[in-house]
């Protein structure tokens, strides 16, 4: 089993076995302030002296899933971003008290005010009026409630979403049964909060959608892969609207077999068709050799 895979699952035991992990309010209120790792500072991203180019005059946001993290959601992402010219900044969200290092479990609509706190930072460093948003899994879709509620849209220029959970999971039919598990039902609804919030159905999700997926004046981007074992079925994670360009990676490259983590953390093509979301005057063909 790969070590990610065995961390997960090795917390989620935890948090099944203890029942340890709850929001209270001394920790919702700490959860509030974003943070950033120094360690991505030696990488190349969240470099504050860091000022955009006329090439790329937007700084890129990026935002990690669940249980991810500012600095390993993107040792790849970030650095191929960074060599083409993009001042990049990464920010940690959606922290617990007693859950070190695994994040964005805390209430989704409270980590969008994280963001909100965060681009509001990014801007006043770089000078820029707008910036660009990258994000994976919740990442994709909780910047969504930042543009939609937080008046977010007068600060993004693009959304680009890598494997998003725009309508929610269904997490392959297993939280149809959550009703029938009181305990687990429990688990995800007072103590991981975010993970009940991406239910398909959740109150959050369905307040998220209505009256339509977009709002004005954003460009949106979904790169997912019909191998996605999480987001699920994998086209609920496309939006509909105007400025909206849904994206499936196999019609990119057949061979590609990336599936939910993968094509966020390490998938070449995927990163491609970042780029060329971010700079779509100068995109370039996505192939199995991008």
């Amino acid at each position: 089993m790969l070590p990610w895979r065995r961390a997960l699952r090795a917390l989620a035991a935890a948090l099944l076995v203890t029942g340890a992990v709850t929001l209270t309010p001394v920790a919702a209120a700490a959860a509030d302030t974003p943070q950033t790792s120094t360690a991505s500072t030696s990488r190349g991203w969240n470099d504050y002296d860091c000022k955009p180019s006329a090439a790329h005059p937007r700084p890129v946001v990026l935002v990690h899933g669940t249980f991810g993290n500012s600095v390993d959601n993107w040792l790849v992402l970030a650095p191929y971003l960074v060599k083409r010219g993009y001042c990049v900044y990464s920010l940690d969200y959606g922290q617990l008290p007693g859950v070190p290092f695994f994040n964005g479990l805390g209430p989704i609509d409270k980590s969008a005010e994280q963001l909100d706190v965060f681009v509001d930072k990014v801007l006043a460093s770089t000078g820029a009026k707008k910036a660009d948003l990258v994000g994976h899994s919740q990442g994709g879709m909780m910047p969504r409630h930042y543009l939609k509620f937080l008046g977010g849209a007068a600060k993004v220029n693009a959304l680009i979403g890598l494997a998003p959970d725009n309508h929610g999971t269904t997490l392959l039919g297993l939280t149809k049964l959550l009703p029938y598990f009181p305990g687990i039902e429990d688990l995800l609804t007072t103590r991981t909060p975010s993970l009940a919030d991406q239910v398909a159905g959740s109150p959050f999700l369905t307040k998220l959608n209505e009256g339509g997926d977009t709002v004005p004046g954003v460009r949106y981007t979904v790169i997912a892969t019909k191998y996605d074992e999480v987001v699920t079925p994998y086209r609920t994670q496309f939006l509909n609207g105007p400025n909206v360009h849904n994206v499936t990676l196999q019609d990119l490259c057949p061979l590609a077999l990336s599936e939910h983590v993968a094509i966020g953390i390490l998938d070449r093509v995927a990163h491609h068709e970042v780029a060329n979301a971010l700079d779509p005057a100068h995109a370039t063909p996505s192939t199995c050799l991008s």
